[in-house]
């Protein structure tokens, strides 16, 4: 009872919250004239703009005025927002590495604007430039309370060009009013930018931030407010079809990978807040492979969504449930499917329609629908794919969200059972952020259905955090019943009970060479309900962390574990090793430190080593990187990963060793060459990942993309491909 009172009261201080101080605002005023983009603010008419200036230090203090300051801008017409920002710096010694679009924001001089144009504090469009000219968007979602919300694969049409002086850069932008949603005849959006200036060494923000939020939170905006309300928008219909060539040989199959295909993706824009997709033959695959990984667990890694057709209000259908143990939807699953000998490969894709977005200020919608192909040879069935998903705001910052999900196939397959013709997922989730951030969490239940089912086919929890400068804690626990199915989502594992609670202190030294350090206790405890509760994990995290004032970082980490398998496990992946049998607990204590050296050097580097027990044996493991910047054209790096397993007899010991060489070159601000070495005796793989990419125009790419992979052991090849694509964005 006492626990049921705890989550009721904390479940409505959103409402008793105390609003920040009164925000900053500014008057965007309209114009008739149109603005030339050139990085020259000399039009008379940015005499009369109204400006956001007075920005704040975010690091590596917090409480004074920002030690060059920025002023932006802005005016607008009937089609577009302008925008024009003087950046004062030290001298002209940037640090720009590279000249490839959507760059990384830390450890580069660059200015990032964000627009909430809905004014609810939980979405916002974001445009970023560098010195250079160099741009980049992305959209923020669940508040910006997370990296998990901070999403740079979102694409769309502006302008922008910057020009350096002496003491100062501008930045000079036109954005069209229909790259973002907003409701017909509103005056305010809420707004908020931040600046990364590197050689005064600090971080700036134009609404002032604690450096315990996120530099991006939506908590802290000010508010421009339009001379004249904004009209309905009038987003062009996008057509992108593409092609896509494929001359490859699978050498270790002795299949012909050579392929050609078209096809394409339309996007229109529905009213001022809702986007229609509709994609037919889409080419799935991504021209950029993914990052290998070591996996040292008994359970799947999930791996980020790149594909533009699921970008748009991702936010929408894929942050349901838990990350870490049940979310009923995660996009990466279709697409794909197994084969005959459990591989994962590509499942083809006939074609689909999205509609997402805003219905007004307070209601948000999500459709999805896809249909895949059919895969006999391998018994993979034709599955219609729906979700729907559908949000309500509540309070400041809070929503309720619900979503149902639905695979299923209406043809009749011999190699089908009764159990796997249809799958579905309803659920309830309660999103909370104050108004200040200072709570936030999630209350979740869902429920699956399935032919012949059991009974314990449901999953919930609840994430309550509290988060202030000197003291954080986080009630979190979670559940995932033995029957419990989602085949469009990630579910790491069935039939636990999770308590993951966490404290947190920070010290925010006035004086010395730190910036902050702090402690946090994490313990982690899993029951499993179907074997009379016993406890058959635990994991007890306690560390200290450090940010220097020169930004270096320092940490280090102790590891209490026990694991009881109730399945056998070789923990080296050995292919037919002996496993450690089943029925037996395992506690083992680990160590492990990092340091993370200033990312502003032409050299740095990472390094993270750690030693202690493993199951019945022991590990050493290291984990490190290097990067070399010859700015801004060329960018080199180097990561490592490194395992020594050793394991009692007859039990497998193992060195697993991954090594990843990137060399990034851009030529120009639309040609760069991009290649990837990935060298894993786990996977028995050295792989080649070489692309050239040339944006011809706006958002229209041509891709030549080389891929090589050899077996580690014998160096015989193993698939071998080169790929043209070419895509093309035309607006109608």
């Amino acid at each position: 009872m006492l626990i049921v009172r705890f989550v009721l009261v904390t479940a409505l201080l959103p409402l008793f919250s105390l609003a920040q101080s009164t925000p900053k605002q500014f008057t965007v005023k309209y114009i008739e004239q149109p603005i030339v983009v050139d990085g020259i603010l000399d039009e008379s008419v940015w005499e009369i703009a109204e400006s956001a200036h007075d920005f704040q230090q975010y690091f590596p203090s917090d409480s004074i005025l920002a030690l060059k300051q920025t002023d932006i801008k802005m005016l607008y017409d009937a089609t577009t927002l302008y925008i024009g920002i003087k950046l004062d710096t030290e001298g002209s010694d940037y640090i720009i590495p590279s000249l490839e679009r959507d760059y990384r924001a830390g450890g580069n001089d660059n200015i990032s604007l964000l627009f909430d144009t809905f004014n609810d504090g939980t979405n916002a469009f974001l445009f970023g430039m560098n010195p250079y000219g160099v741009r980049r968007e992305a959209l923020i979602s669940n508040g910006g309370i997370g990296l998990s919300g901070f999403t740079t694969s979102w694409d769309v049409k502006w302008q922008g060009e910057a020009k350096i002086y002496d003491g100062y850069y501008v930045c000079e932008m036109a954005i069209p009013l229909t790259s973002f949603k907003f409701s017909e005849g509103t005056t305010k959006w809420r707004f908020n930018s931040y600046r990364f200036d590197m050689q005064t060494n600090e971080q700036t923000t134009w609404m002032k931030i604690p450096q315990n939020q996120f530099i991006f939170g939506l908590a802290f905006m000010g508010d421009m407010i339009f001379e004249k309300p904004l009209g309905k928008s009038r987003t062009p219909m996008a057509l992108i079809p593409y092609i896509n060539g494929i001359v490859g040989k699978d050498y270790e199959n002795n299949e012909d990978l050579s392929n050609f295909s078209f096809g394409g993706d339309a996007k229109i824009s529905i009213g001022n807040g809702m986007n229609l997709d509709v994609t037919i033959n889409p080419d799935f695959s991504n021209v950029e492979v993914d990052n290998f990984f070591t996996n040292l667990t008994r359970f799947e890694v999930t791996l980020p969504e790149r594909r533009q057709f699921f970008i748009d209000n991702s936010d929408l259908f894929g942050s349901f449930g838990n990350e870490r143990d049940s979310n009923p939807f995660f996009s990466r699953r279709i697409g794909i499917a197994e084969n005959l000998e459990d591989e994962t490969i590509e499942n083809g894709i006939v074609g689909g329609v999205r509609l997402s977005g805003k219905l007004n200020d307070d209601w948000r919608l999500g459709l999805l629908n896809i249909q895949t192909e059919a895969d006999e040879e391998n018994e993979i069935p034709s599955n219609n794919n729906t979700v729907f998903a559908l949000q309500k705001k509540m309070f400041s910052r809070s929503n309720l969200s619900f979503i149902f999900v639905n695979r299923q196939t209406f043809e009749d397959y011999d190699f089908v059972e009764d159990t796997d013709r249809y799958n579905r997922v309803v659920g309830l989730d309660y999103n909370l952020a104050s108004k200040d951030n200072s709570w936030t969490g999630k209350f979740f239940y869902h429920r699956s259905f399935a032919n012949q089912i059991g009974n314990r086919n449901d999953a919930g929890g609840v994430d309550l955090q509290y988060n202030s400068r000197y003291f954080n804690y986080g009630i979190r626990g979670n559940f995932v019943g033995n029957d419990f199915r989602s085949d469009l989502g990630f579910v790491l594992r069935n039939d636990i009970v999770a308590a993951r609670p966490f404290a947190e202190i920070n010290f925010w030294p006035s004086k010395g060479k730190l910036n902050f350090h702090g402690f946090r206790f994490s313990p982690n405890v899993i029951w499993r309900p179907t074997l009379d509760y016993q406890n058959t994990d635990y994991f007890i995290f306690t560390g200290w962390s450090a940010q220097f004032k020169t930004q270096e970082e320092l940490s280090a980490r102790m590891f209490n574990q026990f694991v009881f398998l109730t399945d056998p496990f070789d923990p080296t992946g050995t292919d037919g090793g002996t496993e450690l049998p089943e029925g037996e607990g395992y506690y083992f204590t680990s160590f492990e430190v990092e340091f993370q050296s200033d990312r502003r050097k032409i050299f740095s580097y990472s390094l993270e080593p750690g030693y202690g027990d493993f199951y019945n044996g022991t590990r050493f493991g290291f984990e490190g990187d290097v990067s070399l910047r010859l700015q801004p054209k060329v960018f080199l790096s180097v990561g490592l990963n490194y395992d020594s397993i050793k394991l009692p007899e007859p039990f497998e010991s193992e060195d697993i060793l991954l090594i990843s060489p990137r060399i990034n070159v851009t030529f120009s601000k639309s040609i760069f060459w991009s290649t990837l070495v990935q060298y894993s005796n786990q996977r028995d793989n050295l792989g080649f990942n070489s692309r050239l990419q040339w944006r011809f125009a706006p958002l229209s790419d041509l891709f030549i993309v080389y891929n090589d992979n050899y077996f580690v052991n014998t160096f015989m090849p193993r698939t071998r491909s080169i790929n043209l694509k070419l895509s093309y964005w035309l607006n109608i």
